[in-house]
């Protein structure tokens, strides 16, 4: 049966803006302490586990997980109020994002015990980071086409080869989640035979290579698996669920506000300024998007507190909001005066050259908007 994109509006939450007012008065002490400063796309590019660990202490990560793993029991309404203030001021979180929005609900859902009491209170903790082990050279947006391998050895260990692309911040973190090829490629069912790995990357065998974005940044990264002896009981779930496993987990990747704030600061900085009839237009314009888009991702939430798994609307929130990222770029560059630079003294003019170095990658990760479009296409029906 064709899947829906209606969602059930989210309702109001006293706790959610009671929380989001403590996280405000947090970042303001932060800035005028000058523990950090605003840039864009920063929950890729600013890592910094010292603040991580401050919104651990705080009880501002692993917000919705059982106490008995580290958790705080709070609804995903009151972390979506969390995450959206951090990103507004473009904090550093980078180093804790990917852990705490999707490794902790996999392990939760997937893990064995032992692996959610060993490793989900050290994420909640921020002292745990994770990298996302998917995408892979050659194979773009196309997870079944995966090549990296897993085999049993005589110890029932797994033997892993191959290599990931795009792990955001592997050079800082601890953990990989790994999809991996554990039974042959088979053209009549390309989504079986895919297992989750849970792998620790300072492992022998595995080299982390950087990619560089524009700016010279360092965030993306290869990482090469050259027989790499992964322990037996590091299997995350069922031995070839990897396909289902990885479709839930992309719910909590797609659709978070990261997908339609990660420019927020530009255009914030462009919002103090905007005087002339052309930049109020386009503030006009841009600021109607972003509510638009603030609806569906928030409505996401929402389904997610229920207990609901929304794939195909996060998708949709993805395509869009990570279009509408861009656009933000574009747009505030065509009407102002203001030179892009990372080393302009004007606010302004450093936020655009960020945005404009970023704006590549902005569509590309956690799949590209072609690939999300026909999830979208199928999900609904019309494929």
């Amino acid at each position: 049966m064709p899947s829906t994109l209606t969602l059930a509006p989210a309702p109001p939450s006293e706790a959610a803006e009671a929380v989001r007012l403590e996280v405000r008065q947090f970042l303001a002490e932060e800035l005028a302490a000058g523990t950090f400063t605003t840039h864009v796309d920063t929950w890729l590019s600013g890592v910094d586990p010292a603040f991580s660990r401050k919104l651990g202490e705080r009880g501002w990560l692993g917000m919705t997980w059982p106490q008995e793993y580290g958790g705080h029991e709070r609804t995903a309404m009151e972390r979506y109020a969390v995450t959206e203030e951090l990103l507004a001021a473009g904090a550093p979180v980078a180093a804790h994002w990917i852990a705490d929005r999707q490794s902790g609900p996999n392990l939760l859902r997937y893990g064995t015990e032992t692996q959610r009491k060993e490793i989900l209170p050290r994420i909640a903790a921020g002292e745990c980071f994770f990298v996302i082990g998917m995408s892979e050279p050659d194979s773009g947006s196309d997870l079944a086409s995966i090549r990296t391998r897993a085999v049993r050895n005589a110890d029932g260990d797994w033997v892993v080869d191959g290599a990931k692309v795009w792990t955001s911040n592997a050079h800082h973190s601890h953990y990989a989640i790994v999809l991996v090829r554990t039974a042959p490629a088979d053209p009549t069912a390309r989504h079986a035979g895919m297992s989750q790995l849970l792998v620790d990357l300072s492992l022998p065998g595995i080299s982390i290579n950087p990619i560089r974005i524009l700016d010279g940044g360092h965030h993306f990264n290869e990482v090469v698996f050259d027989s790499v002896v992964v322990p037996g009981d590091m299997l995350l779930g069922e031995e070839g669920a990897g396909w289902h496993q990885v479709t839930a987990e992309l719910a909590f990747e797609r659709s978070g506000p990261e997908r339609i704030l990660s420019t927020f600061p530009l255009l914030a900085a462009f919002a103090r300024r905007a005087s002339t009839d052309a930049e109020l237009a386009t503030l006009g314009r841009l600021s109607a998007r972003l509510l638009a888009l603030r609806q569906l991702s928030i409505r996401i939430a929402a389904a997610l507190d229920r207990g609901e798994l929304p794939d195909i609307p996060a998708a949709l929130v993805k395509d869009v909001g990570t279009t509408f990222e861009a656009d933000v770029a574009e747009e505030i560059r065509r009407v102002v005066d203001v030179p892009a630079s990372l080393d302009s003294p004007d606010p302004l003019g450093r936020a655009l050259a960020e945005a404009q170095l970023h704006q590549p990658g902005y569509t590309l990760r956690g799949g590209t908007n072609e690939i999300l479009r026909g999830i979208v296409a199928r999900g609904l029906g019309l494929r």
